[in-house]
């Protein structure tokens, strides 16, 4: 077997590789000082990446508790802004197959709402997963979130960005990453959509992160605010379940910012 991976698209939208690499490299930074594995980019053009290929191995809850302290040195890396691209980086950006807006705010919250769930509400709504009566809840969410009620004094941290248990590989040298859809923004929303779709030992990944850099009090409260952006990228794709836990989530995400 190869040492190397290749992904090919030769009608794949122009950066959309080159996006790729860049996301993975910038992650890589901060592998030396002590954040997260990712596969290492052998080499990229367009339609194509070579990536190192990741040997899988047993998941443990080992392996997932350093791979928590990893990801929580990966986010205090920084970045420029909130929904910065990688250092570098002046292309388009993508999560999955999905065009994806960047941008460069001091506040989170109005990036949040504005560049990651809105874009896809719309979308979802035309595709019939979420209703009418149900977007106008959405937006109503996404109002709270822009005008700064979820909004803190942490700095812009180094996000995956499409931190699902897909893209979490365990190897024998414990957890590398795939696919980013890296970008400036907060680092409950990276645990927020691991989350969402489950992990092995997920528990011991929180630990591990939480002896790393504490998060702040009231983040299990707050997840479904940062998982309005995974909800809204997949309710645009995969149908009306998952407008259904979209709608959800901003009535949640409304109880809690009247509180």
């Amino acid at each position: 077997m190869s040492d190397t991976l290749v992904k090919q698209n030769p009608s794949a939208p122009p950066g959309f590789f080159e996006a790729e690499a860049a996301g993975l490299r910038w992650l890589a930074e901060a592998t030396d000082a002590g954040g997260a594995r990712v596969a290492r980019v052998i080499g990229v053009s367009p339609g194509r990446i070579e990536l190192e290929r990741v040997p899988s191995a047993r998941p443990s809850a080992q392996a997932a508790r350093e791979f928590g302290r990893a990801l929580a040195v990966t986010h205090d890396a920084g970045a420029a802004a909130f929904g910065a691209p990688p250092d570098g980086w002046d292309g388009p950006g993508f999560i999955g197959k999905r065009p994806q807006p960047f941008a460069h705010e001091e506040r989170w919250g109005a990036f949040y709402a504005r560049d990651r769930v809105l874009p896809f509400l719309a979308v979802a709504e035309q595709a019939g997963s979420v209703t009418a009566d149900e977007a106008r809840v959405i937006r109503d969410a996404c109002e709270l979130v822009a005008d700064g009620a979820f909004d803190d004094d942490e700095p812009p941290a180094r996000l995956h960005g499409d931190l699902w248990n897909g893209n979490v590989l365990f190897s024998p040298d414990g957890v590398v990453l795939i696919d980013p859809a890296a970008h400036g923004g907060h680092r409950e929303t990276d645990l927020a959509m691991l989350q969402l779709f489950g992990a092995p030992f997920l528990g011991e990944i929180l630990a591990g992160y939480e002896s790393a850099h504490p998060l702040r009090p009231g983040w299990r409260e707050r997840v479904p605010v940062h998982q309005l952006h995974p909800l809204a990228v997949h309710a645009a794709g995969f149908g009306r379940g998952y407008g259904v836990e979209l709608v959800d989530a901003a009535r949640a995400t409304l109880a809690l910012g009247r509180h």
